[in-house]
């Protein structure tokens, strides 16, 4: 994993404007900091921080390939290409010679070998900067799922820039961030718009897109998206295939050349990464597994079931570390160390926006800065829910026949807004979502089937698949690479999730149950009790003094916080004595969570909010 940037602009010398592109660049020192690299050419400028996973001793980038003494591409990088041992053995029987051992010079060659089709040889999870000297021309490219993030920017009067977070572009000289009525709908409206970078002129490359940027302007192409296959395969080998597959997956994303762990909550999906993981290192003669749990002071003793968690986390976590037996330690938070004003502002900092989920993004924060001292490789069980059906809401005949997107249609009826009613009016977030819900139900794709429940719920797995999975990938991206953890995602591979996506919803549900592909293809590797367990999503604190410490600072916050703007005041101030719920889905504390993360935004940003 890396931080990356990029500047094009061909009515200018841009070997003049080092000092941009290293402050640029230096912005990503989080994201990588073993080392960094800048490149420059008349009209490009790469910028890289490195976090060396593969190849250490002779990956640096920005990577370069030449023949002939010229410099015929190059490249700036981040992720993992996780098939890229097999390109380089068939590139090298085209006459690919190698001086690295990288996967960055495996995805250079491959586009000097296959143009722009070369992406659709590409495994894994990755965002990248490509230039092209002989065509004069920059590709930006993301991969199918969404996992690494990549923005680019065309405000300026001339050129593009481009980094793996906003705050890249926005070290530019000439940039200002700035959020209008359009990022304020976007912002608020929880559609979680594909390519929408919320600031003006800030775009974020598409997941599965490819953007070509040349004299003629800017060329956007999506070369993936989850699409119609029909499914011939019977449920037992469908089965057999799904476990075929995680294997395989599992196999090459334990490869590492750095301390590599797992993090395991104790549910379905982090369990049977976390088992299959271990068996892939023994198989290679390594292991232990080293894996890590988040959880909080008092939870397991004096946990309440609520409103989306039925157990605590803690008794399956240590089931599975026994029947696996993984070198384990438990990070356990306080709320002190929840509402420490430096690791908020260092949240904000990491998201640069405002995320309104409190402790479901410091918590990560702070798990990823524990296991960070440990290892610098993880594989998370993030995705599963969405691949397989696994939300609660999947089976919820209300939600599903929701005309909305199914994350909203959960939303309780009755919760207050805090936002200013004439802001609200002229935001039309009702209508926007509207669009917005309409727009992706339009790139569903369900060739010929005519069964209306197989293609509702087509819908409903694409939703989650382009956007939903989204918000999550960001978080998991941002906490991580925040303390420079690179985190995987295996459920992402883009093999598993087209097959599964295609296979019909009573398949995935056979037994009765969310997920009943999943524990019947993994079941032989895990302890019955998590095989048996709910649903349960990532933990939020349940101490009375969290919520209570919310509270408190919403009471500083109200008199002068540059928030007001977007406010209504007086349910603010209703809000702060409004009833406890002890409840981290209670519709209280999340509307406390939303007013203390804008606040916090708009003090801590040079972001000017306009109408």
């Amino acid at each position: 994993m890396c931080g990356i940037v990029g500047w094009v602009d061909f009515t200018r010398d841009l070997r003049l404007e080092g000092a941009t592109v290293r402050a640029m660049t230096a912005t990503m020192a989080l994201r990588g900091p073993d080392a960094e690299g800048i490149w420059l050419r008349e009209h490009v400028g790469f910028g890289h921080r490195r976090l060396a996973v593969i190849d250490l001793a002779t990956g640096d980038q920005p990577m370069t390939v030449e023949r002939d003494g010229r410099t015929l591409a190059a490249i700036t990088y981040s992720g993992e290409v996780y098939n890229y041992r097999e390109l380089r053995d068939e590139l090298r029987g085209r006459g690919h010679e190698f001086r690295t051992e990288s996967d960055t010079e495996v995805v250079l060659r491959a586009y000097l070998e296959w143009g722009e089709g070369f992406v659709d040889r590409l495994n894994g999870m990755y965002a990248f900067g490509l230039w092209d000297t002989r065509e004069q021309r920059l590709l930006l490219v993301r991969d199918r799922m969404g996992i690494k993030p990549l923005f680019f920017f065309t405000g300026l009067a001339e050129g593009v820039l481009f980094g793996s977070e906003p705050k890249a572009v926005f070290a530019h000289p000439e940039t200002e961030p700035v959020v209008d009525t359009d990022g304020l709908r976007e912002l608020l409206s929880f559609a979680r718009t594909p390519g929408h970078g919320v600031y003006r002129d800030l775009h974020e490359v598409r997941p599965g897109e490819l953007i070509r940027v040349d004299r003629d302007g800017v060329h956007r192409r999506r070369y993936w998206q989850p699409g119609y296959q029909e499914h011939r395969d019977d449920l037992d080998t469908t089965i057999r295939t799904v476990r075929e597959l995680l294997d395989d997956i599992v196999r090459r994303q334990i490869i590492a050349d750095v301390p590599l762990c797992t993090l395991l909550s104790g549910g379905l999906d982090s369990s049977v990464i976390t088992a299959l993981a271990a068996a892939g290192l023994a198989e290679g003669g390594g292991g232990p597994l080293r894996s890590f749990a988040v959880d909080f002071v008092g939870q397991a003793e004096n946990f309440r079931p609520d409103s989306m968690r039925d157990t605590p986390d803690a008794p399956y976590v240590h089931d599975v570390v026994k029947h696996v037996h993984t070198a384990h330690e438990d990070i356990v938070l306080d709320t002190a160390t929840l509402m420490d004003p430096l690791t908020r502002s260092a949240v904000l900092t990491a998201t640069d926006l405002p995320t309104g989920m409190g402790d479901l993004f410091t918590s990560l924060y702070l798990l990823f800065r524990s296991v960070r001292e440990r290892s610098t490789v993880a594989l998370s069980g993030e995705a599963a829910d969405e691949v397989f059906g696994g939300y609660r809401w999947f089976h919820d005949p209300r939600v599903v026949n929701a005309d909305t997107f199914p994350w909203v249609a959960m939303l309780p009826q009755s919760q207050r807004t805090v936002l200013d009613l004439d802001l609200l009016r002229s935001l039309r977030l009702t209508e926007y979502r509207a669009d917005a819900y309409r727009d992706a139900l339009a790139e569903v794709d369900h060739g010929p089937d005519t069964d209306p429940h197989n293609r509702r719920m087509r819908e409903f797995s694409y939703l989650h698949l382009t956007r939903f999975v989204q918000i999550l990938l960001d978080r998991k991206d941002r906490m991580s690479m925040a303390h420079g953890l690179e985190v995987r995602v295996p459920f992402c591979d883009h093999r598993l999730v087209q097959y599964v996506y295609n296979t019909p919803w009573a398949m995935k549900t056979y037994d009765g149950r969310e997920k009943s592909l999943l524990r019947g293809a993994t079941a032989d590797v895990l302890p019955a009790s998590v095989v048996a367990r709910m649903k349960s999503p990532y933990p939020s604190t349940q101490d009375a003094r969290y919520e209570q410490a919310l509270r408190d600072q919403l009471g500083r916050v109200l008199d002068d916080s540059p928030a007001r703007v977007l406010l209504d005041e007086r349910e603010v101030r209703a809000l702060r004595e409004s009833a406890f719920e002890h409840d981290g889905f209670g519709a209280s504390r999340r509307s406390i969570e939303q007013v203390l993360s804008l606040d916090l935004w708009l003090r801590r940003t040079p972001t000017r909010i306009v109408g």
